[in-house]
């Protein structure tokens, strides 16, 4: 028969008891809601978007990036909506590719389940690998700002990303809860400083409109459009929670929950954060979109200079706790894929001690350094690194939200409690996606981005033929024997 995606394809590691998710190994409801929650968070990093990627979208939509980040959220928030619906039924470590492959389990259709879920499979996992990437990337780019402007020299950006993958590496390898724990104490200090910030400039400002925001002064839907996709990079891997399906506690109730805060709470956070950051510079002399430091410069400008190195230092460090938290999600995603025949088995294997994914962690910490220290040693910037793999990681969140958003009706068919409302839901999300797919590919990107696309369709072939490839060999040494 060859590999399958069921769940049931490989019997889980032991300590499973009646009613449960099966544990591969991993330590079963050790986390809290809280620490759940710390997953999708840390993975989104939401302290990197005002200083990273906000500026990058005020380049594309000016004046009209609050409403790009309100487009953005609804669409994420539908995809989350959608996600919870299968999380509510099943959790396990795969997340949302076993989510999808569940859609179309039945004897009539084991194939297209099978294709289906593989899909899913490699295009999450190269987005959480991506995504690593990217974001280390960012902290080459923002660690030598921080060195510059203190000491006057820079790091070399090779040493850098392995400083950054080796740690978040050997923490995702020791313990998943001290790992939740340190992301979300992170992000809860980073997060705080620049609400700080924020609500002073709304303050300094005085309690009125930014009319040219509001009236969307110079700015054009397709401006807006364009800053959608991006903004959408802010959000991915709000759905990270899922695949702490064996280690939350309470996974049926605590994961949707998780999913739905994530995403409420994040675009709030960036549609605020945005309209202030875009109001402080207008009363200034200085462009958004060039600042390579903005929340230090707006901390200066509203006279408290102390909090800017502050969110820089914060910045970095959660810049690091999105690499730890792509780390933790990828590993638990190719230990499944293991289970399930589409990696090698022994990355099936949980440590005995630690009982996280060791082999797959450090597998995925290799996978996440090559890229970025092969194009950094090449010169290619932090900035750039960024932006080249962020926009690579995007296909692959795409592709799996899509899948999850299409598949949600099948599978409430097969429950039972498929509703109008649902299908609604279903169709809004996957066109929410398709939307946002188009915005990447047309108008065509300048080089290297026009390339992107099929890059990412070569990954998927390659993965797809090497499949075929295996179930063709399985299948002959079956009928030999």
């Amino acid at each position: 028969m060859g590999p399958s995606l069921s769940t049931e394809a490989t019997a889980p590691p032991t300590n499973q008891q009646p009613g449960q998710s099966p544990s591969y190994g991993l330590r079963q409801h050790s986390l809290s809601p809280l620490e759940t929650l710390a997953q999708s968070v840390s993975t989104m990093a939401p302290t990197t978007s005002p200083t990273m990627t906000i500026p990058l979208v005020f380049a594309l939509a000016g004046n009209g990036t609050w409403l790009s980040y309100v487009f953005a959220t609804i669409g994420v928030l539908l995809v989350a909506l959608c996600i919870s619906r299968f999380a509510r039924y099943s959790s396990s470590p795969g997340s949302l590719y076993a989510y999808a492959a569940s859609a179309f389990r039945s004897k009539k259709s084991e194939a297209r389940s099978t294709w289906w879920g593989l899909v899913s499979a490699w295009a999450l996992l190269f987005a959480y690998i991506a995504t690593g990437s990217s974001v280390t990337g960012g902290f080459i780019n923002y660690a030598n700002v921080l060195l510059v402007a203190n000491t006057g020299h820079a790091a070399n950006p090779v040493f850098l990303a392995v400083i950054a993958i080796f740690g978040a590496t050997a923490i995702a390898y020791r313990d998943v809860k001290v790992s939740a724990q340190f992301m979300l104490w992170i992000e809860a200090i980073s997060v705080t400083f620049i609400l700080i910030v924020v609500f002073m400039i709304l303050w300094k400002h005085g309690l009125h409109l930014d009319f040219a925001q509001w009236k969307l002064q110079g700015v054009s839907f397709s401006q807006i459009r364009l800053g959608v996709v991006l903004a959408l990079f802010s959000f991915v891997g709000f759905e990270s929670a899922t695949s702490l399906g064996s280690e939350a506690r309470e996974p049926l109730r605590n994961i949707p929950r998780a999913l739905i805060q994530s995403a409420v709470l994040s675009g709030i956070f960036f549609i605020v954060c945005t309209y202030a950051e875009v109001f402080g510079f207008h009363a200034s002399t200085q462009s958004f979109g060039d600042s390579p430091a903005p929340m230090r410069f707006l901390a200066q400008q509203i006279g408290v200079p102390i909090l800017g190195p502050l969110i820089d230092v914060g910045a970095l460090v959660s810049i690091f706790a999105c690499i730890l938290g792509c780390v933790t999600a990828a590993g638990r995603v190719l230990l499944l894929m293991a289970h399930h025949g589409l990696a090698h088995h022994r990355l099936a294997k949980a440590h005995d001690r630690n009982a996280t994914p060791s082999i797959a962690v450090i597998v995925i910490g290799l996978l996440t350094l090559i890229p970025t220290a092969a194009l950094a040693a090449r010169g290619v910037s932090g900035s750039d690194i960024y932006g080249w793999m962020g926009s690579l990681a995007t296909y692959g969140f795409i592709t799996v939200y899509a899948q999850v958003t299409f598949a949600l009706p099948f599978y409430l068919k097969l429950k039972q409690t498929l509703t109008p409302p649902l299908l609604a839901l279903s169709i809004g999300g996957t066109l929410a996606m398709l939307l946002v797919l188009v915005g990447t590919l047309y108008p065509v990107p300048a080089a290297p981005y026009n390339w992107l696309p099929y890059l990412y369709l070569a990954y998927l072939t390659a993965g797809l033929i090497w499949f075929a490839a295996s179930r063709r060999a399985e299948a002959k040494r079956l009928l030999n024997h």
